[in-house]
């Protein structure tokens, strides 16, 4: 899948087997075969019916926990799917490298940072990202860091389309707080052709690693919802979009056409004050 042109014994055998053994060796010439090999079979009884119950109460356990957990991944959710990055990532897998530029951390991303200070128009839209561990039945993961990027009002990328090449706006990245939270403030994308509306992410263990463009744990993708879409695409600088939009759709994109339940975003709000999206990420 991809964007289109835009883009893992033994055991002592214990008391009870001693005295199982003393028995043997020394019974009828000690007590005439009698009161010691008593003691010795009760006592291995009693090992045998030890052994049994501590046996019955670990399987028991065992199964209590499995149980539990899975329980709990099924409260949790499925898994956030693995996506393409797309062609204009910019961090260093193809071409420019915005990852290790100082002033990339940020919340706010509307803007160019470093040689511009060009602010990119569009629909205010924040967007918020609740970052969980699937392995761990959706433990929050604080620490984790989150590098986000999408296209700009007239579908194009920053630092890859040709008159934005000495631009970096729309492109930042957010360390999780405590909860696993990050949240970006941003721009409503465009609808390009051949593709949803959609945001790109990427998922780093830590913010040391995220800024020195390391290996992320997922890259994925975010879905904006239809009706919302139709809504903003209603508003000035949006023309394109309307267009690019009716000829597409979750179904038949090529990202999101295999399932897209998990990365559609819940969004609120309206054109005058903006909206906000919000995805809990399960990687």
């Amino acid at each position: 899948m991809g964007d289109m042109d835009h883009h893992i014994e033994d055991h002592d055998r214990g008391l009870a087997f001693d005295l199982a053994t003393l028995g043997r060796r020394r019974v009828l010439a000690l007590m005439g075969g009698v009161g010691l090999a008593a003691l010795a079979g009760c006592g291995t009884d009693h090992s045998q019916h030890t052994a049994a119950a501590s046996s019955t109460t670990s399987t028991t356990t065992t199964t209590a926990k499995s149980q539990a957990a899975a329980a709990a991944a099924a409260d949790c959710g499925a898994e956030t799917p693995q996506e393409t990055g797309g062609p204009y990532p910019a961090d260093g897998t193809n071409g420019p490298n915005v990852l290790t530029e100082s002033g990339i951390v940020r919340s706010d991303i509307r803007s160019s940072f470093g040689n511009s200070t060009t602010t990119a128009k569009g629909v205010p839209l924040t967007v918020e990202l609740t970052i969980v561990d699937f392995a761990k039945s959706c433990a929050a993961m604080p620490g984790a860091a989150v590098y986000l990027w999408h296209c700009d009002i007239n579908g194009s990328y920053s630092m890859y389309a040709k008159e934005l090449t000495n631009e970096n706006y729309l492109r930042g990245v957010q360390e999780a707080d405590a909860q696993g939270k990050v949240k970006f403030t941003s721009i409503f994308p465009a609808a390009y052709s051949g593709r949803w509306p959609h945001i790109h992410f990427e998922i780093y263990p830590s913010l040391a690693e995220a800024t020195k463009a390391g290996d992320p744990l997922k890259t994925t993708q975010l879905a904006l919802p239809k009706d919302i879409c139709t809504t903003v695409y209603g508003t000035e600088g949006y023309t394109q979009s309307v267009r690019n939009l009716a000829q597409t759709s979750l179904e038949r994109d090529n990202v999101f056409s295999d399932g897209y339940e998990t990365q559609l975003a819940a969004v609120t709000g309206d054109v005058s004050n903006g909206y906000a999206a919000t995805l809990t990420v399960r990687v």
